[in-house]
């Protein structure tokens, strides 16, 4: 039930009764060994079931009862089981088993009576995924964890070690993982297997790992592959006398490589700042457009209120005239500062607009996130304005132009008392008749019975 992607593996999914594994295909001729495993098990429920577990064992596993692995194997299990069978409340945790090919593993306790070492982790949901270190050198076995809780890939905690633990000399990594009643997702991340030498060792050279029959098979594909790429350069040849002895061309020229197919990291940063700043250019041009209805409309505005203010003025004599007259000079002064500033930002903007046109410079999306700023800043300075000049104007109008509530409509009179004894009299009457009229069609019911 193993679904395999780009970028991980689903050992299983969620759903009841799934069985899945992954094996290497060759088998590893490591003395001493180290393995990092990351995974992910995530699940809706408060408890999962049934766990996952990884392999090192002499011959390649089979779909079986033991977290979807076949059981009696010859190496050891390192078992991250999610479900409680014993009942002891000691889950999810991780156990170590070994096997010399003859056991059962004991699933009704867990595999406790069988554990050579255990510990107690809780490996579900969590916000980052759980790795596990483990290293086998001169026959000793640990595993460390890291829960998961951090980011840090190499904040692992100690969770178990085996003395003495004697395992093949060559065998099969693998990862296998089941569900039962309940389920889990187990996804696999990565599994990176090291090889571990003593200290003053020589690492056995590639050329000693690969057997001397394969080392011929190789040699022979190699000589076949080199025949049949000749018989195609001489067929080209052929076909193509015109470019034989021209400079800068091969009788390969017409095959595509790698570097015509896929972009370099340079070309690619390139088109990045290159479109990136394509679109600097076009909010700037939009955002100068914008500035420049703003100012028509600042200008209009502020000649029509100070027209309608100067009008309205003239004929208040006496303080409240020069008062009003001293709060438009400060309306004006206020205006005019706005209008200023408009202008600066527009010169800023036309600069902006210059540079990036020229040297198409990656700076400027600074520039035109300041610009933005100042922009939506202007628009909350014209609100402001705004706001004072109507309330000026509302201040300056004349008392017979102001604006009135309107008047309440009049309340209807109150209830008398004689109106409120006739109407609880005719509310008497109607009920009356209405339990009347049920007990009749009660009685004439029960007639046919």
């Amino acid at each position: 039930d193993a679904i395999p992607s780009a970028d991980q593996i689903r050992i299983t999914t969620s759903l009841k009764s799934q069985k899945g594994s992954v094996w290497t295909k060759n088998k590893s001729i490591f003395e001493y060994w180290e393995v990092e495993v990351t995974f992910r098990v995530t699940g809706r429920g408060r408890i999962g079931a049934d766990g996952l577990a990884v392999w090192f064992t002499e011959e390649q596993g089979l779909e079986g009862p033991v977290f979807g692995a076949a059981d009696k194997w010859n190496g050891v299990g390192i078992f991250f089981d999610s479900f409680d069978n014993d009942g002891k409340k000691n889950n999810p945790g991780v156990t170590v088993v070994g096997n010399n090919g003859k056991l059962l593993y004991d699933h009704q306790n867990d595999g406790s009576t069988q554990a050579l070492a255990s510990c107690q982790r809780d490996f579900r949901n969590k916000p980052y995924p759980v790795r596990v270190k483990i290293t086998y050198y001169q026959k000793k076995l640990t595993v460390l964890i890291n829960n998961g809780f951090t980011p840090d890939k190499d904040d692992y905690e100690f969770c178990a070690k085996v003395e003495d633990m004697v395992l093949p000399s060559q065998g099969y990594f693998g990862i296998s993982a089941a569900t039962g009643g309940l389920a889990d997702d187990h996804d696999v991340l990565s599994f990176l297997t090291f090889q571990l030498t003593e200290p003053g060792k020589a690492v056995p050279t590639p050329d000693a790992e690969i057997p001397q029959k394969d080392k011929e098979k190789y040699q022979e594909e190699f000589e076949h592959f080199q025949q049949e790429l000749d018989k195609k350069k001489e067929e080209f040849q052929k076909e193509h006398p015109d470019v034989q002895g021209q400079p800068g061309k091969t009788p390969c020229a017409f095959f595509l490589s790698a570097d015509d197919l896929f972009e370099t990291v340079s070309d690619r940063e390139l088109r990045q700042i290159f479109e990136g700043q394509n679109r600097i250019h076009l909010e700037i041009k939009q955002l100068n457009r914008q500035l420049d209805m703003i100012l028509d409309e600042q200008r209009k505005y502020v000649s029509a209120v100070t027209d309608e203010i100067a009008k309205r003025g003239a004929g208040f004599p006496g303080q409240q005239g020069q008062v009003s007259q001293q709060e438009i000079e400060t309306v004006v002064k206020t205006q005019e500062e706005v209008i200023r500033q408009v202008n600066e930002i527009r010169n800023s903007v036309a600069d902006a607009l210059r540079l990036i046109s020229g040297a198409q410079h990656p700076g400027s999306a600074a520039g035109a996130y300041e610009t933005t700023q100042h922009f939506n800043d202007i628009k909350e300075h014209l609100h402001v304005v705004k706001r004072d000049i109507e309330h000026l104007v509302q201040r300056n109008m004349p008392s017979s132009e102001k604006s009135k509530c309107p008047d309440l409509p009049p309340f209807p009179a109150c209830l008398s008392t004689v109106h409120f004894f006739i109407f609880v009299a005719v509310q008497t009457v109607l009920f009356i008749g209405y339990i009347m009229y049920r007990s009749q069609q009660e009685a004439a019911a029960k007639k046919f019975f």
